[in-house]
């Protein structure tokens, strides 16, 4: 329903809007719904009202109106190392519930949705896909890099240096304390920095506006643009289901190969599908990564802070690089083509302005983006592993993994939590050759937490990091690095084979060939029909756990969370 059409029917919207602080004028403008994760949340959020003032203002300016509505997320670094990372996945489909709500109870002409980082960039997207009115979405850019471009990411692995008395406490200070300094979503390439490019690279933000510095007034005036465009789409009546097909989606997979992405995404780009009315899985990133490009040169895979990235040109630039592999003919907000858009940016002076950020550094482009044909690999970032460990598959990202993992025969020594794994590495109870197994992690388990600090406790550690794996049916934060296998599906908690496995099964790991498979029990080499008999001894045996959680957020989204391997969402 158009709001006008609204204000025929409902009499007491007009004085309430005015009571709001609405002048007459704009009871009859194009009504536009400004959603934003602002709040005091963490700096991904903090700076974020900044952009909603600047897409009311444009809105304004094309003859609409702006209305304010917030539901701000939570941090998974705050969340780290304690309970409430469980609530991290949850979070994303509960703050989507909330913008269906706002944007339905009172229905709007279009809509600017403005956000950052891990949870509420996809909840923003997801927003976008199941409200289905004209739409753009405002990423809220990427802090700046600390001294000696220190990042946040960092953190974990110095963390782990600490406790091991690699470190001092001085030391450890001067890391906390300059690890954050601006607003902006972390500067690596973790699941912020890699939604804020499936925003783009979906077609549903302004070209060139994924990632930029937090702090630059380049990124206020796309936010005032998007609020002028908004206004546009609402009067052209584009809304987000003729943007968004499974062309677009196939194009943010390329880009995500290209970039090195978080393992998050394969989390959130279906769950995001589903609200499109499009379904992909774990399978199509996997199908899709096989020959894709591997070109970004951005922590954590490489050694440049992510800010670098809008330098060197951006989602555009990588797109130009790998444009044979896209599809250009996908519609986007500007009204236009991709390709139309990427012919664009080369005619008004886009890159140049990246560039000289870059000559101030002494970096040239292909420092940061690598050619097409100097790609640091051809067999995309992430590759999804399958056996009888991981009958729906798991996620491995391959780019950050040591050449020594790809293919190794590992001791099982499982743990039913995170603490009690991450102080047997620390304590060097793990020894080379194990794979650390942390389970009862998945949704239905406790919510699927984020491994960070036991994944960066072995990268960091110069034995461990390159002789042992971790293997969980939890996930990883964008972040993480070293030999970690996760989403192992089904998940312990629904009795899938990773609940099965006992003190010294032998596990049998290889990325090339996609495999993930239990060949020994107790140390001893079996043939697979053994395995497969012990192991259902074994499940005839087992008897689930109680849920963690009685009651509250994460009791809903135990009962209705679907595998990690079609996107984690509550059905």
């Amino acid at each position: 329903m158009k709001s006008q059409d609204l204000r025929k029917i409902a009499p007491e919207l007009d004085p309430l809007r005015l009571g709001t602080g609405w002048k007459p004028e704009d009871l009859g403008k194009a009504q536009i719904i400004i959603e934003s994760s602002f709040g005091d949340s963490h700096p991904g959020s903090g700076h974020l009202l900044e952009l909603v003032e600047e897409a009311r203002a444009g809105a304004a300016e094309a003859g609409g109106h702006g209305a304010r509505y917030f539901c701000t997320d939570i941090c998974d670094g705050e969340a780290q190392g304690h309970d409430g990372i469980n609530y991290s996945l949850a979070s994303r489909d509960m703050m989507a519930n909330m913008m269906e709500i706002h944007a339905n109870a009172t229905p709007f002409d279009g809509g600017v949705f403005i956000a950052s980082c891990d949870k509420s960039m996809p909840a923003h997207l997801m927003a976008v896909g199941r409200i289905n009115i004209p739409s753009i979405v405002v990423t809220g850019g990427v802090m700046d890099a600390g001294p000696d471009l220190l990042t946040l990411e960092q953190i974990g692995a110095y963390n782990a240096m600490y406790e091991r008395g690699e470190i001092s406490k001085e030391k450890m200070d001067f890391y906390k304390q300059n690890a954050c300094p601006s607003c902006g979503a972390c500067s690596f390439m973790g699941t912020a920095s890699t939604m804020q490019i499936m925003a783009e690279a979906l077609g549903l933000a302004l070209p060139g506006s994924a990632l930029m510095p937090a702090t630059s007034a380049e990124l206020r005036e796309f936010a005032r643009e998007a609020g002028r465009q908004a206004v546009w789409l609402a009067e052209h009546e584009l809304t987000p289901d003729r943007i968004v097909t499974i062309k677009s989606f196939e194009n943010a997979i390329m880009v995500h190969a290209a970039i090195s992405g978080s393992t998050n995404s394969l989390l959130h780009l279906p769950a995001i599908a589903r609200e499109f009315g499009i379904e992909i899985d774990a399978d199509t990133f996997d199908r899709l990564h096989r020959g894709a490009h591997y070109l970004l040169n951005i922590r954590p895979a490489g050694e440049f802070p992510a800010q670098y990235f809008y330098y060197a040109g951006g989602v555009p630039r990588i797109m130009e690089e790998i444009k044979s592999m896209l599809h250009l003919d996908v519609m986007t907000v500007t009204g236009k083509t991709l390709g139309e858009n990427l012919e664009e940016l080369k005619r008004n002076g886009y890159y140049e302005k990246g560039k000289k950020y870059l000559d101030e550094l002494g970096l040239t482009r292909e420092d940061v983006i690598r050619p097409f044909d100097k790609a640091f690999g051809t067999d995309g970032s992430i590759a999804i592993l399958k056996g009888n460990l991981a009958p729906e598959g798991a996620v491995v990202k391959h780019t950050v993994v040591p050449k020594a993992m790809f293919e190794a025969t590992l001791r099982a020594r499982p743990f039913d939590s995170e603490e009690d794994a991450i102080h047997a590495v620390l304590t060097h109870e793990i020894k080379p050759g194990d794979a650390v197994i942390i389970r009862y992690e998945g949704p239905k388990g406790s919510g699927m937490p984020e491994m960070f600090y036991t994944t960066e406790a072995i990268a960091s550690d110069a034995e461990l990091g390159s002789t042992i794996a971790l293997l969980t049916d939890g996930r990883f934060s964008g972040a993480s690095k070293g030999p970690a296998v996760g989403h192992i599906s089904p998940e312990a908690a629904e009795g899938g084979p990773l609940a099965l496995v006992e003190e010294g099964d032998l596990i049998y790991l290889n990325i090339p060939e996609r495999k993930l498979q239990i060949v020994g029990i107790h140390g001893k080499a079996m043939g697979e029909k053994e395995v497969a008999e012990i192991l259902e001894e074994r499940r005839r045996a087992w008897k689930p756990r109680p849920n963690k959680y009685p009651k509250g957020v994460l009791r809903i989204f135990a009962d209705r969370a679907v595998s990690p391997m079609k996107g984690g969402y509550m059905e």
